[in-house]
């Protein structure tokens, strides 16, 4: 049982006693290493490559927690996806926190806890962080921050200019689990079946995908806020290239299409936790496939559409989809921010 709910104070961000319990009660146990536990004031890493990535994200989710996940797990799991999908080996992460003052500490050791079991997951080490305590309603309950380092993937090789007409657009499962699992929790809606955020670390499937497939994978991308219209448009803006779907091929759960439809939302724009678009060599399409339903983050993996020459005449690339009923539609790149406050 945990203990009696004890607020946040400001004097916890204040670099004093209060702040050095904090770390050592909360923080340290959770995320202990030998280079975290140094406490120095910059992380020490020996890295076996000269080949390093490295990215930074900040999350302010609300609701904190939502089913399939909360702000500690989505933080680490959007860096840690970051990295993977630009064919990096996570090594280090930095967790910086910033919390309101008032806030619930068991609130913030069950937070703590869920980004450290998504570290676990990804085998990689939260090395370095920062708590700072800003006054109330300065920050609406936790605001985090995380970095991440990593190491170039053996046989890794991705870019927008590898990218080459014939190849196929995959994607690892169901679109826009995550951003309508918030957006049904903000409006109070319930249904039979209920959905949860997509929330989920990539390492262990993309590590499969680049080590049985090597330069076969052209380019990845986690399509987060934007979803997927946003990564297919980019891929146009980058190469200049068509790109073609199937509305019939794309992955939708029918209890998430509800609630897109109920609140007025296209799916293909709607955020993404725990998916990768892939686009790949033609003639390693169905091997990439096989590999992402032989794991459990792809079981309803699919292949959505390929990649097309430019059409004659035409100053720029376009994304089209062909609908249900046979015809075209010109997927655009989303205008603004459909969900606020997804990530």
């Amino acid at each position: 049982m945990k203990d009696e709910s004890k607020p946040i104070l400001l004097a916890h961000g204040g670099g004093g006693r209060l702040t050095a319990e904090l770390v050592d009660r909360m923080i340290l146990p959770k995320f202990r290493n030998d280079t975290l536990s140094k406490l120095t004031d910059a992380a020490q890493l020996e890295l076996e490559s000269t080949s390093v990535s490295f990215t930074t994200d900040s999350f302010v989710v609300q609701p904190l927690e939502f089913p399939g996940g909360d702000i500690g797990k989505l933080a680490v799991c959007g860096t840690v996806n970051d990295l993977v999908v630009s064919g990096t080996r996570p090594v280090a992460l930095s967790l910086g926190l910033i919390i309101e003052e008032g806030f619930d500490q068991n609130r913030l050791d069950t937070i703590l806890a869920s980004a450290a079991e998504a570290a676990r997951q990804a085998n990689v080490s939260i090395v370095a962080g920062d708590t700072k305590v800003v006054e109330k309603g300065a920050a609406d309950g936790l605001f985090i921050n995380t970095s991440g380092i990593g190491v170039r993937m053996k046989g890794a090789n991705v870019g927008f200019d590898r990218i080459k007409p014939g190849d196929g657009i995959l994607i690892n499962g169901t679109l826009g689990d995550h951003g309508m699992t918030i957006m049904s929790l903000r409006k109070g809606i319930q249904f039979d079946s209920p959905i949860q955020s997509d929330c989920a670390v990539l390492s262990d499937l993309i590590g499969r995908l680049v080590d049985r497939l090597g330069e076969q994978i052209h380019f990845m991308r986690d399509p987060t806020r934007g979803g997927l219209a946003a990564t297919l448009n980019e891929i146009v803006t980058a190469t200049g290239l068509d790109l073609l779907i199937e509305e019939t091929a794309l992955p939708i759960q029918p209890t998430v299409q509800a609630a897109a439809d109920m609140l007025g939302f296209d799916l293909l724009n709607i955020a993404n936790e725990g998916k990768v678009v892939a686009v790949v060599a033609p003639d390693a399409v169905d091997r990439a496939m096989k590999i992402f339903r032989d794991h459990s983050l792809g079981r309803q993996a699919a292949c959505v559409g390929r990649v097309n020459p430019r059409t004659e005449g035409a100053p720029n690339g376009l994304v089209e989809m062909v609908t249900r009923i046979g015809g075209r539609r010109i997927v655009q790149m989303p205008y603004g921010r459909d969900l606020p406050r997804i990530c």
